[in-house]
C-alpha cells in the first residue's frame, strides 16, 4: 500500500467523483491540522505549567539512583508501583539466570569446578551444567525482550568476565525508551504475541529448573569459589537465595524483591510522579536519573537549571572497589570527587542539597568481614575504628567540608546515611525530600 498523501487519483475518474475526493481530503487535512495545533497547545500548557517538585539524582553508575527512584515510587505513588510488577519480574529472572550463567562459566574455569588441585569438591558439577543448560536461552530471550529490535544480544559470558572482580555484567537499556511498557507489550505489533510468548516461556524453564539451582547455590563447589577468592557478593545473590520462591511458575515479586532487581540505564531516565499521599496528593515530582558514568557527566549540567532540590547518592561500600572505566581509579575517591564538582556549580546554587551515604548494609558487610577502611583510604587512621558508624561520620565530615568550602554561596545540606533496599533508612531521605519540596515553595 502507497504511503504518499494525498493518495494518486484513480484512473478513469469521473468529475463528480474527483470533487468527493478533492473535499474528503480537505476535510482529513482539516481535521488533522486540528489535532496538530491541540497537540501544540498542550504542550505550551505544559511548559506554563511547570511540575511543583524537579528533582535532580547524581552520583556515579552503581550508587543506587535507581533504587531510591523505586522507593519514592513506593512511598509517594504505590498503585502505578505494584502495577509494574510483570515488568519487574521479567527483569529479577534475568538478574537471576545472568548470575547462575555466571556461576557456570567461574566453576568451568576453576578447581573448585574442574575437579583440579582441591580434589573436585563438587563431582556433580558436570550434570548441573547440563540440567542447567536451557538458562542460556532463557538469558538470551529475556535479553531480547529489553533490547531494540536490531540490537545485538549476548551472554555476559560471551565477554569472557574477568573471575576476581565483578561478577555478571547488567543488561543495560537506554534511557527514556519506555522498556517497562516495551515489555508488556511489544515495540512493534508484531512483537507482542513473540514478547508474551517468550515471557512465558522463560517462567516454564525456570520453573523446571529451580530445584537444580537451589542445589547448585548449596554445593560445595560455590563455597570452594568464596575461598578462592572469587567475588560473590552480587546485587543477584539475593535471588539465587531465594530461587526456590522466585524460579516458581506462580510467582510474583514482593516490593523488596523490585527494590533489589538491577537494570542499568544509559542516558536519561525522565520519571513523572502523580503523588498519592495526603500530603501531597495530586501533585507531581519530576526526577531526573541521568547516568553515572565518566562518559555520560558532561550532559549533566543541562538538567542543573530550575533544580528544586538535588540528591547525591555516594556509595560509601565502594572504598574498596575500582572504576570499571577506570582500574586504576578508587570509586569512593570518584565519588568524593564528584560531588566536590557538583557543590562547586553556579546553576545548582539555589537548590537544596541532599547527600545520602549509601549502601550501609554492603558497608557493614564488609568491615564485619575483616575488610581495613584504611587499607584504602590513607586519611582514615589505623587506629580508628573499623565500624560502619565511625566510618560513616569521617565520610560525613568530609563531604560536609567539600560541601562548605566549595559552594559558591550558602545553601540547605541534609546529610544521611542510607540503604536503598532498607525501608527504616531510607525513610529519612525521603523525609527529607519533602521537607526541600516544601521549603522550595516558599523560596522567593
Amino acid at each position: 500500500m502507497s504511503s504518499l498523501w494525498p493518495p494518486l487519483p484513480p484512473k478513469n475518474e469521473s468529475e463528480e467523483d474527483k470533487a468527493a475526493r478533492l473535499a474528503a481530503e480537505k476535510e482529513a487535512k482539516r481535521i488533522s491540522d486540528e489535532i496538530d495545533r491541540a497537540l501544540e497547545q498542550e504542550k505550551q500548557e505544559l511548559r506554563k505549567h511547570r511540575p511543583q517538585t524537579k528533582i535532580l539524582l547524581l552520583g556515579q553508575a552503581e550508587s543506587g539512583k535507581s533504587t531510591m527512584i523505586k522507593n519514592f515510587q513506593l512511598y509517594f505513588c504505590p498503585s502505578s508501583f505494584h502495577a509494574e510488577r510483570e515488568a519487574w519480574r521479567a527483569v529479577i529472572h534475568l538478574n537471576l539466570v545472568r548470575f547462575v550463567n555466571y556461576l557456570l562459566y567461574v566453576l568451568s574455569n576453576t578447581a573448585s569446578g574442574s575437579g583440579g588441585k582441591r580434589g573436585d569438591p563438587n563431582r556433580d558439577y558436570r550434570m548441573f551444567q547440563m540440567r542447567l543448560a536451557p538458562l542460556k536461552q532463557v538469558e538470551l530471550s529475556l535479553t531480547r525482550c529489553f533490547s531494540s529490535e536490531n540490537s545485538p544480544v549476548t551472554s555476559p559470558t560471551d565477554d569472557k568476565p574477568t573471575l576476581h572482580t565483578s561478577p555478571a555484567q547488567e543488561v543495560t537499556v537506554r534511557g527514556g525508551m519506555g522498556w517497562k511498557s516495551f515489555i508488556r507489550r511489544g515495540r512493534s505489533q508484531s512483537r507482542v504475541q513473540s514478547n508474551s510468548s517468550e515471557l512465558e516461556s522463560t517462567r516454564r524453564i525456570l520453573d523446571a529448573c529451580k530445584n537444580d539451582i537451589v542445589a547448585l547455590w548449596k554445593s560445595p563447589a560455590i563455597r570452594a569459589l568464596e575461598q578462592e577468592g572469587v567475588d560473590l557478593h552480587h546485587h543477584s545473590r539475593y535471588f539465587l537465595e531465594n530461587a526456590e520462591r522466585v524460579a516458581d511458575i506462580n510467582y510474583t515479586p514482593t516490593p523488596d524483591d523490585i527494590l533489589r532487581a538491577r537494570l542499568r540505564t544509559v542516558g536519561v531516565e525522565e520519571y513523572r510522579m502523580t503523588m498519592e499521599t495526603a500530603a501531597e496528593k495530586g501533585a507531581e515530582w519530576v526526577f531526573y536519573d541521568v547516568g553515572g558514568q565518566r562518559s555520560q557527566r558532561a550532559s549533566w549540567a543541562s538538567y542543573f537549571e530550575d533544580v528544586n532540590a538535588m540528591i547525591f547518592l555516594c556509595p560509601m561500600s565502594s572504598f574498596n572497589q575500582r572504576l570499571s572505566e577506570d582500574r586504576s581509579v578508587n570509586r569512593l575517591y570518584d565519588s568524593m570527587e564528584l560531588w566536590q564538582t557538583v557543590c562547586r556549580s553556579k546553576l545548582l546554587s539555589k537548590a537544596t542539597f541532599i547527600l545520602l551515604l549509601n549502601k550501609a548494609d554492603l558497608l557493614r558487610s564488609k568491615l564485619r568481614a575483616g575488610i581495613k577502611f584504611s587499607d584504602y583510604v590513607i586519611d582514615y587512621g589505623r587506629d580508628e575504628p573499623n565500624t560502619t558508624e565511625a566510618v560513616a561520620n569521617y565520610l560525613r565530615k568530609e563531604m560536609m567540608d567539600i560541601h562548605r568550602v566549595c559552594s559558591p554561596r550558602k545553601r540547605q545540606l541534609h546529610v544521611h546515611m542510607t540503604c536503598a533496599i532498607v525501608r527504616r533508612f531510607i525513610d529519612r531521605g525521603l523525609a527529607m525530600s519533602r521537607q526541600a519540596d516544601q521549603s522550595c515553595r516558599i523560596l522567593p
